[in-house]
């Protein structure tokens, strides 16, 4: 079960999906390839405990650095979300600031962020409107801020634009958009309040009978009207992976329905029943035909598009004729390092960027930002 574009920074995904981005789910039942099925895991000697063989050889370990969404943020106290009356008490704090998410897009500016082309978001104090609103308690800030999420009305349509411009200019912005240039804090809540909302807009209904739910626990919770049953936000876990052949060529490929050029590393929905490193040797398997081994765990963030968590790895393989799955797969090639540079130069790779977790993937393979990748050396310059 793939993902369509977890490294697309201009995806629309309101559904989980396939290679390297959650948007909405293929079918757990998808060829492993075009020519046979894929190779068992397990079937390996020296087998580890997680099924997946085990194998010499180097890889690089250890958390991925610079994940925008993965900084230490809010204090969920979630303690504060079983009192009945605590958004009411938040709302009319004047003290409590509150993130106004219209859309997929809460307000930001310039003005008063941390560092060169940062962004800040613009919190407000609670309004008379706010209680009518769909709110959601966030958490407390560390100085014991209270922060308050409502769910306002769609934005205008000329605050749709990317930010540019001097201090003081405010944007209504997406996440993709304003998630690598805000504090960590910022981009907590920003995060929060957009998986949330996500969640609040597609359980209306509850799943078991039908009937209508009602946010309760602060919005945290959905409780049925007719039976009573307590319904908790839910998050698709999906791995994401880079995979390394015995020349320390890095596996790419575009996902089917992805433009000419567009390229990252694969990924796909982890299944029930299935550990991490279990979905990683599936998802390559199935989508282009090899077996993986030596699969390390890089680190992971929150991907509110609509409902993921990506877990990023690193494995290796010693396989390297590839049979796609053409339901999935457009293309996918080996690349050395020198290769993927020269590729990023003459603009016929155009990699993930931005908040995405596969753009870290790639550089922790690569070993250097892929703006400097992309960079032509001053000798070769014109």
């Amino acid at each position: 079960m793939a993902l369509t574009d977890e490294t697309s920074e201009t995806t629309d995904t309101t559904s989980p999906t396939s290679p390297t981005s959650p948007t909405s789910p293929t079918s757990p039942t998808s060829p492993a390839s075009a020519t046979g099925p894929a190779p068992a895991v397990g079937s390996h000697a020296g087998d580890t405990a997680s099924g997946i063989a085990a194998a010499p050889g180097p890889v690089a370990a250890g958390p991925l650095p610079h994940l925008a969404l993965a900084r230490p943020s809010l204090d969920r106290v979630a303690d504060e979300r079983r009192r009945p009356d605590v958004l009411a008490a938040l709302l009319a704090d004047p003290a409590t600031r509150v993130a106004e998410l219209r859309g997929d897009r809460l307000e930001v500016t310039s003005e008063g962020a941390d560092g060169d082309g940062g962004l800040a978001l613009v919190l407000r104090a609670p309004e008379p409107a706010d209680p009518a609103r769909l709110a959601l308690h966030l958490g407390r800030g560390p100085d014991g801020t209270a922060y308050v999420g409502v769910v306002g009305d769609e934005p205008d349509d000329e605050g749709e634009d990317a930010a540019d411009g001097g201090a003081g200019v405010r944007r209504w912005l997406a996440l993709r958009q304003a998630g690598e240039t805000l504090g960590p804090l910022d981009a907590g809540i920003f995060t929060t309040v957009l998986a949330l909302a996500n969640w609040h807009a597609t359980h209306a209904h509850c799943p078991r009978c039908g009937s209508v739910t009602t946010p309760t626990q602060a919005g945290w919770v959905r409780r049925c009207e007719r039976d009573g049953t307590e319904h908790y936000p839910r998050t698709d876990p999906a791995v994401i992976m880079s995979v390394v052949d015995p020349d320390d060529r890095l596996l790419i490929g575009r996902g089917a329905h992805w433009p000419e050029g567009r390229f990252s590393v694969l990924a796909g929905f982890v299944e029930p029943g299935e550990s991490f490193e279990a979905a990683v040797a599936r998802e390559v398997a199935e989508e282009v035909g090899i077996a993986v081994h030596d699969v390390r765990y890089l680190g992971n963030q929150p991907w509110p598009f609509p409902s993921s968590a990506m877990i990023g790895f690193a494995a290796r393989t010693t396989e390297t004729e590839l049979t796609l799955d053409p339901l999935e797969m457009a293309e996918a090639r080996w690349v050395t390092r020198a290769e993927y540079r020269a590729a990023l130069r003459d603009g016929s790779v155009r990699t993930p960027s931005g908040i995405s977790i596969a753009k870290r993937i790639i550089e922790h393979w690569l070993g250097e930002t892929v703006e400097s990748a992309a960079a032509v050396p001053d000798g070769r310059r014109h």
